[in-house]
């Protein structure tokens, strides 16, 4: 997955809602591809557009929004509401913050979200470690891995990865970040956002290739500190405030 809308929402809703950026940035920012409804806010019947639901944040007295991005067995930085993990696992992805969660489903044309009040229930501390430290457990994981994707021989049955890998050297922000986010967050989070796309292609069998359950357990194992690098990296970059 390289899609991160809730990402977005809480990056620019942040910045709106601290001051950072109008409101009229902020919803051209998070809906200029696509369309966004949102169900479940309070006081609201029915699905809302989401310039209502920003409001409704700002009434509510939210700050800010921090990415969450759970996987199974890890579902760290979600509230104990229920129906929340298994809609957010689902997804692969939510919005945080003190009053509500918001999770995506993105669709061809809408994206739709559902709101999850947090009413008693409290938000649990951030997870993501700093920038700086999420960067240098990047850089770690693909030096560690290296020999595994060689080992893998991705080349062979996906020629796209040589370049993929090459292009990590030359940097490349991630785009639609709010203006005064921290270049070395827009710098975390394209290299991130490259590396998954490595991983998704060394999670593909090969074409024609007799793979057993050992042999792809081993090869997720191998590939698993990586995979946990560039989700810290992604949220860590996300969730990165201005100072």
């Amino acid at each position: 997955m390289h899609d991160f809308p809730a990402g977005r929402l809480a990056v620019w809703a942040t910045a709106w809602l601290t001051g950072r950026s109008s409101y009229d940035e902020t919803l051209e920012a998070l809906t200029a591809e696509h369309a966004h409804l949102v169900t479940g806010m309070p006081g609201a019947v029915g699905a809302t557009p989401l310039g209502e639901a920003l409001t409704t944040l700002r009434v509510l007295g939210e700050q800010r929004l921090r990415l969450v991005l759970p996987v199974p067995g890890d579902v760290r930085g979600l509230p104990a509401v229920p129906g929340l993990a298994a809609a957010a696992l689902e997804a692969g992805q939510a919005a945080v913050g003190d009053r509500l969660v918001l999770v995506p489903r993105p669709g061809p044309e809408v994206v739709t979200w559902t709101a999850f009040p947090l009413g008693a229930a409290a938000a649990p501390p951030p997870v993501e470690g700093t920038l700086r430290a999420a960067s240098g457990a990047l850089d770690l994981a693909v030096t560690d891995a290296a020999r595994t994707l060689a080992g893998l021989d991705l080349a062979r049955w996906h020629p796209e990865v040589p370049a993929l890998l090459a292009d990590l050297a030359r940097p490349k922000p991630a785009p639609g970040l709010p203006f005064d986010h921290d270049p070395l967050a827009l710098s975390v989070l394209g290299r991130a956002q490259r590396l998954a796309a490595v991983l998704d292609l060394a999670a593909t069998d090969a074409p024609g290739a007799a793979v057993n359950q050992a042999q792809i357990a081993a090869r997720d194992s191998a590939l698993r500190p990586l995979s946990d690098a560039v989700r810290e990296a992604i949220t860590a970059a996300y969730n990165d405030v201005p100072r």
